[in-house]
């Protein structure tokens, strides 16, 4: 049976309805194919792919090449989800052209179906300036960590009043702007209740509360693969981590000591002759 896609429109109807949105990264086509699979939204190709993927300390050295790269990737894989491209640090932050362009590159190049940005109230007209563009995007505030240096680390945000109230303030603009969701991301449970509350489009949360419309996690963090990688906010819901590195050991012990490849695994001159006449046979 064929799955219903997931739209933007499907999507803000889950907001009127309190059915919950999934939504979870991916940076490659083959973890693109296992998650079309299952009842997953959403698809978030983020710049967390410099850190997960490419080995970086944080998400700034990601370039739209990477982005384009890994959208494109993902999107050979994926049929169902609805696909969102992240834009990188100063992709959209220098002009509206600039932004309007990079966006463009992430629907046309990249096969995405929206963007996400990073920042509040202050990005709210480049926000509107993309949209007016006819592209789809989605907010991301509270711990933006494109603002790593900012912040000092990647930290709890709106934890005082007075910083609560301008995490609200931005959600508040960046609706007015025209996103069709938020992420929500490290800031105090009450705050996000609050916020999504307020709002009429979803908030997608990831470290904040289960009060959201919906939730995100990083696919690989989730799955236990980051093993240095241990936040409050994540579940583990495998270790396949400790699984890759155990299989690994039994691969290099059975060539070590010459049990693989086996018959099992090898090509025998019969088979090699029966597979020669069989293809003979269907000409």
């Amino acid at each position: 049976m064929n799955k219903k896609c997931v739209t933007i429109p499907s999507l803000l109807n889950r907001k009127k309805n309190g059915k919950k949105i999934s939504a979870l990264t991916a940076y490659d086509s083959c973890f693109a194919k296992l998650l079309d699979t299952t009842d997953i939204d959403l698809i978030l190709v983020g710049d967390s792919v410099g850190m997960v993927a490419l080995g970086h300390d944080s998400t700034l050295p990601v370039t739209m090449e990477d982005m384009v790269y890994h959208t494109r990737a993902v999107k050979r894989g994926l049929h169902n989800p609805l696909l969102v491209g992240d834009m990188p640090f100063m992709s959209y932050q220098v002009s509206d052209a600039d932004a309007i362009a990079n966006a463009g590159r992430l629907i046309q190049e990249g096969g995405a179906e929206a963007v996400k940005l990073e920042g509040g109230a202050k990005f709210s007209g480049r926000v509107e300036a993309i949209v007016n563009a006819g592209i789809s995007v989605m907010g991301h505030i509270g711990l933006t960590p494109q603002s790593v240096h900012q912040f000092g680390g990647y930290k709890v945000q709106g934890k005082n009043y007075t910083d609560g109230r301008l995490i609200k303030k931005d959600a508040l603009a960046l609706q007015k702007a025209g996103v069709f969701s938020i992420v929500l991301e490290g800031i105090p449970t009450d705050l996000a209740r609050e916020i999504t509350e307020e709002l009429s489009i979803p908030t997608i949360g990831i470290g904040a509360g289960p009060h959201c419309d919906g939730q995100i996690l990083v696919l690989h963090d989730m799955l236990g693969l980051n093993l240095e990688f241990t936040p409050k906010f994540v579940k583990r819901y495998a270790e396949m981590g400790s699984l890759v590195q155990s299989s690994v050991e039994n691969y290099v012990k059975d060539v070590q000591t010459g049990s693989f490849p086996s018959d099992k695994y090898s090509y025998t001159q019969r088979e090699t002759a029966l597979r020669r006449v069989m293809n003979d046979d269907s000409e």
